[in-house]
């Protein structure tokens, strides 16, 4: 019998999702006789029906473009914006699945989107996820699709800067994205030859690096990069924070709504307040150095463009492996990459965890090797 099957892109945009979906799709209908459908601009086109048909020339020409062509958005089925209250549409997204006669639903999304779907999983929808993110940070898969084309974009932007640093003897603090995890910054930053590296595992002391970098020029270096992550802290504001979420969870264990509420706003205020530290950090680095510092901020471009090959292949990969495990009649997972081979991994296993850049691991550790100052 045919088997329907709806798509949706959730969470932010990153390159390879035309190319999982098209990867879906197109092994989907080919090998396996599947309809196909997509929903628009995520769990939000699956509460309002808003569908497009995925075939013949709506999948094909999509695999080099950036974006997703079915649109994203970050409601979540659970807080849904609704007349100026989020409200619990799980249950209207779920009349919606059964209207189509779906034999399946295929989210394609980074560490939220997992929870989401985990949430319809447990609605009674047969679920497959797909891990797209640049931040790599997803758990219980090897590597996302999105993350090398971001890696690509970042180390060509600290390779283009090392020029207007070097040529007017500056500190360049080059902010990368990566949300919680140094992934991104990590692999740019050793890729890209940056001098200091700074990423959320591992907190930083200011002095620390201004000491190094006020050694390069002893050693007749006067210009530094230094690749921060955005969710980089000093060593000050990552006790504040471990302090604050230990608030939350102390209020959560004696069941204390109103303290936990309160200790839930200083969590956010901290994270504000890190939004900003790259600015603060380049200002501290100049007093301290005595030389010219200049911040970028690389932003959204990281995300943008055209996916790299390695990405495009990733995300067909996963694609391909998505239709054939729906075939298959395996649901409630998500297509995990290990090694060579691709797998379903239970989506229990990753709901709730995040892949952080491990202090052992050979990146952190080729880094030190190099003469790359961490911050520690």
């Amino acid at each position: 019998m045919t088997k329907y099957i709806g798509i949706l892109t959730a969470g932010g945009d990153t390159p390879g999702l035309n190319a999982a979906i098209r990867g879906v799709a197109k092994a989907g209908m080919n090998v396996y006789g599947m309809r196909v459908i997509g929903f628009r601009d995520g769990f939000r086109g699956l509460m309002q029906d808003r569908t497009v048909r995925l075939e013949g020339e709506n999948v094909s020409g999509i695999l080099t473009i950036g974006g997703t062509i079915l649109g994203t958005s970050r409601d979540k089925p659970h807080k849904m914006p609704v007349g100026g209250k989020k409200l619990d549409m799980t249950d209207v997204m779920l009349d919606t699945y059964k209207k189509h006669n779906l034999d399946a639903l295929v989210c394609l999304g980074g560490g939220g989107t997992q929870k989401n779907a985990y949430r319809l999983l447990q609605k009674g929808m047969n679920i497959v996820t797909l891990p797209k993110t640049i931040d790599n940070d997803v758990a219980m898969t090897d590597v996302t699709f999105g993350f090398d084309t971001a890696l690509n974009i970042a180390t060509e932007a600290i390779d283009r800067l090392h020029s207007t640093a070097h040529s007017h003897h500056r500190i360049i603090v080059v902010e990368v994205m990566g949300h919680n995890t140094g992934w991104l910054a990590l692999g740019a930053g050793v890729s890209g030859g940056a001098d200091v590296i700074l990423i959320p595992e591992i907190p930083y002391q200011v002095e620390r690096i201004a000491e190094a970098i006020v050694q390069r020029r002893r050693d007749g270096k006067h210009f530094s990069i230094v690749a921060v992550s955005e969710g980089a802290m000093s060593v000050e504001m990552a006790q504040r924070l471990r302090d604050a979420e230990a608030e939350v969870a102390t209020a959560e264990e004696a069941g204390d709504k109103k303290a936990r509420k309160a200790a839930k706003q200083k969590v956010r205020d901290i994270e504000a307040a890190r939004v900003e530290s790259t600015h603060g950090l380049t200002r501290q680095l100049e007093a301290l150095t005595g030389l010219e510092s200049r911040v970028t901020i690389l932003g959204h471009v990281q995300r943008g463009g055209v996916p790299s090959p390695v990405d495009r292949l990733l995300a067909t990969r996963l694609g391909t492996a998505c239709a054939r495990l729906i075939h298959e009649g395996t649901f409630g997972v998500m297509v995990a990459v290990r090694g060579e081979d691709v797998e379903p991994v239970p989506l229990e296993q990753v709901v709730g965890f995040r892949k952080c850049v491990p202090l052992g691991h050979p990146w952190i550790q080729t880094a030190r090797d190099v003469g790359v100052c961490l911050g520690d």
